[in-house]
């Protein structure tokens, strides 16, 4: 038998969670602008960082402002911050502050400038992590703008993406590149699936499902998530082993039946249409970085195996079976669908009241703070309407967690001869 595969069991009663850059009792403020307010990248961040890390004191609230640049951040920082009281944050500016021309030095600078008074901001209403984050990119197949080619704009936001890559290394905070990891497989998935294919939005660059996995991937991976799920060794001639976040209920010689509280990122169903999110994988690189439930098999007497995971069945050699296959990039339907659809639905709820609290109500307290100063009354009143969010967001974010449910599961190793 060879070593690699005995390495799951030696190394079974270590936690998987490798340390990621969120502090304990994380509270992760997801800022952006029409982009972020789309509410999809957003809403995988956390429905990843609650389902997926064996974590449960993480929080997330997502400021999102439709047309915003980071002048407009800067702004309305401090103020609409205070609802939420984050430590950790991620940006996405420069779409916006590209204005939508070719690359000029004044660009550069006045994007330098205002994502200069947004760091500086952040830590004076203590955000310790920032994971500053470059614009995107278009897709120059669907980017229409008058005088304007997409390749060009592309080159634009390049100097943005450098710009806010300085920042972050001068600040000593986590860079999260956006631009490249969205580039890149947007000319991997047009050499597949030809130009019609559209990751970043029918206009080009607001992104569908696809292409916001992709700003999922780059936030998380700057953000020091591992992307370590599990592993479940199968044993066929002794003990089986899980890690944590996972537990054995029962089960026989080469079948385990497990329970989960840590589960794997789950797709949609087309594998061809930029509105799933599965269909942009093959393209990136998001299981392997961010989504390995592991499952090795060892003591097996037949060159190959059937494995079978809740509806599906697969095939493997039993090199790949001892070496580890990824459950969650083999089978496109897997027993964690249902409950990770219902979490985030249920996290899409509680955005969109962020986005409605934010828009219509907070941002517009600053607007009365000399009157709150000179009139006691008032100033408690608005307290009190503050106060009001707070609690409205915390029952939903209660509400959320009534969706991490343990779910249950089988894997069945069959030899075939």
């Amino acid at each position: 038998m060879r070593l690699l595969s005995l390495l799951p069991i030696l190394f079974i009663a270590v936690s998987l969670r490798a340390e990621s850059l969120l502090p304990p009792n994380a509270r992760v403020a997801v800022i952006g602008d029409s982009i972020t307010e789309q509410k999809i990248y957003s809403k995988y961040i956390e429905t990843y960082l609650l389902a997926c890390t064996g974590r449960s004191d993480i929080h997330v609230f997502q400021f999102g402002w439709s047309g915003e640049r980071a002048g407009g951040f800067a702004a309305r920082l401090e103020n609409d911050l205070a609802v939420f009281n984050p430590n950790v944050a991620t940006t996405c500016y420069g779409m916006n502050d590209g204005s939508y021309v070719p690359y000029a030095p004044q660009i550069g600078a006045e994007y330098e400038k205002n994502m200069r008074l947004i760091v500086a901001g952040l830590k004076k209403v203590g955000v310790q992590v920032m994971a500053l984050g470059s614009p995107g990119g278009v897709d120059p197949d669907y980017f229409k703008r008058p005088n304007m080619e997409g390749s060009v704009y592309n080159d634009n936001l390049a100097h943005l993406r450098d710009i806010a890559k300085k920042l972050a290394d001068e600040n000593h905070q986590p860079f999260a590149n956006v631009h490249d990891t969205m580039i890149d497989a947007l000319g991997k998935s047009k050499a597949a699936l030809g130009k019609e294919y559209g990751p970043f939005g029918g206009d080009g660059f607001h992104p569908a499902p696809a292409g916001q996995l992709l700003m999922a991937q780059a936030f998380l991976k700057a953000l020091g998530l591992k992307g370590e799920i599990g592993v479940i060794t199968v044993n066929m001639k002794g003990e089986s082993n899980v890690s944590p976040g996972h537990q054995i209920k029962g089960g026989k010689a080469g079948t385990l039946e497990l329970e989960s509280t840590t589960y794997p990122f789950c797709f949609d169903a087309d594998p061809k249409n930029a509105n799933s999110s599965r269909s942009v994988l093959p393209f990136s690189s998001f299981n392997q970085d961010l989504n390995r439930l592991a499952l090795h098999v060892i003591g097996l007497s037949s060159d190959k195996a059937k494995v079978t995971w809740g509806a599906e069945s697969k095939e493997f050699t039993r090199n790949q079976l001892e070496d580890g296959i990824n459950l969650a990039a083999e089978f496109s339907k897997t027993p964690f669908d249902a409950a990770f659809m219902d979490l985030l639905g249920a996290v899409a709820t509680k955005q969109n009241f962020e986005t409605l609290a934010i828009k219509n109500l907070v941002t517009n307290f600053r607007g009365f703070a000399a009157d709150a100063k000179e009139d006691p009354e008032f100033g408690a009143a608005l307290d009190t309407l503050k106060k009001k969010v707070g609690q409205k967001h915390a029952q939903l974010d209660a509400n959320v967690r009534t969706f991490l449910k343990p779910v249950t599961h089988t894997i069945k190793v069959e030899e075939v001869r």
